[in-house]
């Protein structure tokens, strides 16, 4: 792209962004249900900003965002460097966020906005059945409540059709929608993109004044590999290889942890939740691996409230290999040792 077009990626893509992106996100959202058009979607710089810039476009300091519970933890990160509150709703592993537990908490709480990752949720894996999506329309449409979704993960689902998009149930403008490709094909890309709906002049100029533009190259580069069919055929073969990486990941803790511990069982993406035996301290145990050089997510940063004390989150991305095999090992035994010397300080 650098040889093909010269002088034209010195100058800034202005928001929305690159009209041939644009047009390439605008026919990919078709697979997730979504009717979209290529003037109703604005380039990010990655996911991230994508929800920062809605976030700050619907809501206010002090206003109570509801999101599922473990929840993304750049999520919370946003929420709070934002001055809002997070309002945590129970998610089934399997289902997702409970919409009877989200019907209560509306009952009970003024809340602004409503922030999800309906597909491939992060860290539980799970996706939401069409019904629950429905459902989800139709619960926040009686409250007047905007959706942010966040869809980052829905191109990695291991089923052989995509999930459908919240945003594919919504006749109104409602759901705001954003994306990437940071995690489906190159996290330094820092490319994403937002659908807001109604919302879209706003969050435009927003981004302008935030930082004037997302980087010209990686735009160009990406539209030009989606263009040529690249980034399908790369797709079928990373859907593939993650849920290859998850299996053997999961047979691996279930060798060496105790055997007492539980993991979810992901509908896509490349990590997994795993719930570990309650005298075990995640906090304790990502110190000790750290000292090891294995790096993992304890449960506590996925919650605002600093639940799950006993879990923790791994990242299946890297090609199963002999280190990484010495690394569960090592990192079986820190949490059995953990275990028994909680046993060991009872008695």
């Amino acid at each position: 792209m650098a040889r093909k077009y010269g002088n034209e990626l010195s100058t800034y893509q202005f928001p929305p962004g690159n009209p041939e992106l644009r047009r390439q996100i605008a026919r990919r959202m078709v697979e997730a249900g979504c009717q979209t058009r290529p003037d109703d979607i604005i380039i990010t710089s990655g996911c991230q900003e994508a929800l920062t810039l809605c976030l700050q476009t619907i809501a206010n300091p002090g206003d109570i965002i509801a999101i599922e519970s473990p929840a993304f933890y750049g999520l919370l990160q946003a929420i709070e460097v934002l001055g809002m509150k997070a309002l945590e709703i129970p998610t089934d592993p399997k289902t997702g966020i409970s919409l009877a537990a989200l019907s209560l908490a509306l009952e009970k709480w003024p809340v602004k906005v409503c922030a999800l990752v309906p597909n491939v949720s992060n860290p539980l894996g799970c996706t939401l059945p069409d019904e629950n999506k429905q459902a989800l329309v139709d619960l926040l449409a009686q409250s007047d409540i905007p959706l942010i979704e966040d869809d980052i993960y829905g191109d990695l689902g291991f089923d052989a059709r995509r999930p459908r998009a919240v945003s594919a149930f919504s006749s109104e403008q409602q759901v705001l929608y954003c994306s990437s490709f940071s995690k489906s094909l190159s996290p330094g890309l820092g490319i994403g993109w937002v659908r807001p709906g109604k919302y879209r002049e706003k969050i435009a100029y927003r981004k302008y004044v935030t930082n004037l533009a997302t980087p010209t190259l990686p735009q160009y580069a990406i539209a030009d590999f989606l263009r040529q069919g690249g980034y399908d055929r790369y797709l079928r073969q990373v859907r593939h290889d993650y849920q290859r990486q998850v299996s053997i990941m999961t047979r691996a803790v279930g060798k060496y942890f105790p055997q007492e511990t539980r993991v979810t069982q992901p509908q896509g993406g490349f990590v997994i939740w795993i719930e570990l035996p309650e005298k075990v301290d995640s906090l304790q145990l990502c110190q000790q691996a750290l000292a090891q050089r294995i790096s993992i997510a304890p449960g506590p940063i996925f919650s605002a409230s600093r639940k799950y004390r006993n879990f923790i989150r791994l990242n299946c991305a890297q090609p199963w290999s002999e280190t990484l095999e010495k690394a569960m090992i090592t990192l079986g035994r820190m949490v059995h040792e953990l275990n028994n010397r909680d046993n060991k300080d009872r008695q």
